[in-house]
């Protein structure tokens, strides 16, 4: 029944849109990207915190008109920034971080635009490392993990910034070609082809970037440092195949493949790992 109703809601905003393109074609390209670009997921409540994030110190950063939010796990000097996937927010870390707490290392969680307790309604990538950056200016980690697209988001931070201080990056069930995002979209909605071609040309004018370059692989081949991989062949959200892509294109990074997981990847085992590979040269 719930599949019924979201099949009829998404079809019913997708031939509205349709038909204001032939009235309105700016005010519909506008729609369409509010309905892409909003989680409809993931924000949080100060009153009403997961009791994971009330045992951090947090912090809130303010850029332009937007504020985001820091969570703060104090240990040493080691320091580890988190970054969360579409529709979820710093508390998705939480079975991670008995792991990464393992090592005594200083953990800092962020919320993404629109996600958690940070501002806004609109999510995009370019902005999300813009809050990246910000973090890692103040709190200088030396390793960064992301989650889905919280992952390209890191794989497109590092090839804009190239910052030296980062040593590794470990990037779990993170997508690669944002065409592929897209297209879903407009498939799922059912847009026509003048819809199709005002969100490609939106992010050509506001992020200076077509499609074919919006590419994770394309963000991993121009890395240095240390990277891992990890995507399960199961994940129906993004692709096994995706992960290969990026995995292909970064010269510097191992690939593990998972079985069962889906796209939260939470898994005991690999957490290990991961463990296994920030701290390895230290031990």
């Amino acid at each position: 029944m719930k599949k019924t109703l979201f099949f009829i809601f998404t079809k019913s905003i997708g031939v509205y849109i349709n038909l204001l393109s032939f009235v309105f074609p700016k005010k519909a390209s506008q729609l369409a990207y509010a309905f892409f670009s909003e989680p409809r997921e993931g924000k949080l409540s100060k009153t009403n915190l997961p009791r994971i994030l009330q045992e951090a110190q947090s912090e809130t950063f303010q850029h332009g008109k937007h504020s985001f939010n820091t969570y703060t796990w104090k240990g040493n000097d080691t320091i580890i920034l988190l970054v969360h996937g579409w529709e979820s927010n710093a508390s998705r870390w939480e079975n991670l971080l008995p792991y990464l707490k393992k090592s005594g290392s200083t953990i800092i969680a962020i919320d993404g635009p629109a996600h958690g307790l940070s501002s806004g309604k609109e999510f995009s990538i370019p902005k999300y490392a813009e809050f990246i950056h910000i973090a890692v200016e103040k709190f200088k980690p030396q390793y960064l993990i992301g989650h889905s697209i919280g992952g390209k988001t890191c794989l497109y931070y590092q090839s804009v910034y190239q910052n030296d201080a980062l040593k590794k990056m470990v990037i779990l069930g993170a997508p690669s070609d944002f065409n592929i995002i897209l297209h879903n979209y407009i498939t799922l909605l059912s847009l026509n082809a003048k819809i199709s071609k005002a969100l490609e040309d939106h992010y050509l004018n506001h992020f200076k970037l077509n499609l074919e370059q919006f590419s994770g692989k394309l963000f991993a081949s121009k890395l240095s440092i240390k990277g891992l991989i990890a995507h399960d062949i199961d994940d129906t959200v993004v692709l096994f195949e995706e992960g290969k892509k990026i995995a292909g294109a970064w010269e510097n990074a191992i690939f593990i493949e998972t079985k069962g997981l889906g796209h939260s990847m939470h898994d005991a085992e690999l957490y290990e790992k991961v463990s296994r590979f920030l701290f390895e040269e230290q031990k």
